[in-house]
């Protein structure tokens, strides 16, 4: 059973973050795939608010590398080369792992809990072959990690690493059980607040997916919506 198409809906207050926010969100939810084009016109008579602001989240976007805009072509939300992601994922792997490591001994009962039942969730996703619900399940219990390191820094940088990375996110399929074994793994070791075991998990989760990277086949077909 595929997860259900989300209704995004704008509130008046503080109109130019939420916009920005809810183009994060669409890209998330695969609303645009990586190469689409995002059509500005249709997205005012769907969210019903002016082009203002929809022009300050892609200005925004494309300040983060999410989305290019091209005079006389349209906005495009950016496809990654394999260079690209593998100079993300030796980022990730060095900051990813500095998270687990702080994070383990610092972990509450309540994220311990809510990593258990997000990897419950996240064993029906793959029997239910759902990317897109994998995908956000998969970011919530990495946030539950940068959340317990403690560091506000951090937790803001990885959290922008994530929509970096989302061009990957549906390539995934074929090895999410591999990475749920990860995170079991992980969930260990923050039961035992291990910081260090933690660490090394993260590295060896990070260096899959890199493995992953070089093992893909990369093509440059854009498509528009």
């Amino acid at each position: 059973m595929k997860a259900e198409k989300k209704i995004y809906r704008v509130k008046r207050a503080n109109l130019n973050q939420q916009i920005y926010g809810i183009l994060k969100e669409m890209i998330a939810d695969q609303r645009f795939n990586p190469g689409s084009y995002i059509n500005v016109e249709q997205l005012c008579q769907e969210l019903e608010v002016s082009r203002t602001p929809i022009w300050e989240a892609i200005r925004r976007l494309e300040q983060e590398g999410i989305v290019t805009h091209t005079p006389h072509k349209g906005v495009c939300v950016r496809e990654l080369t394999q260079d690209m992601a593998l100079e993300l994922y030796k980022v990730r792997e060095a900051l990813e792992s500095l998270a687990a490591r702080s994070g383990a001994p610092r972990a509450t009962p309540e994220i311990i809990d809510k990593m258990k039942s997000l990897l419950a969730e996240q064993k029906k996703i793959i029997e239910q072959n759902d990317p897109v619900a994998y995908s956000r399940s998969d970011y919530e219990f990495h946030l539950l990690i940068y959340e317990a390191c403690g560091n506000t820094l951090l937790k803001e940088i990885l959290e922008g690493l994530r929509y970096k990375a989302l061009p990957l996110a549906f390539r995934l399929m074929p090895y999410l059980d591999k990475f749920l074994k990860f995170h079991r793994e992980i969930l260990k070791a923050f039961r035992a607040k291990d910081g260090q075991s933690a660490e090394d998990v993260m590295r060896r989760h990070n260096q899959q997916m890199v493995e992953i990277i070089h093992a893909t086949e990369w093509g440059h077909d854009q498509k528009t919506t």
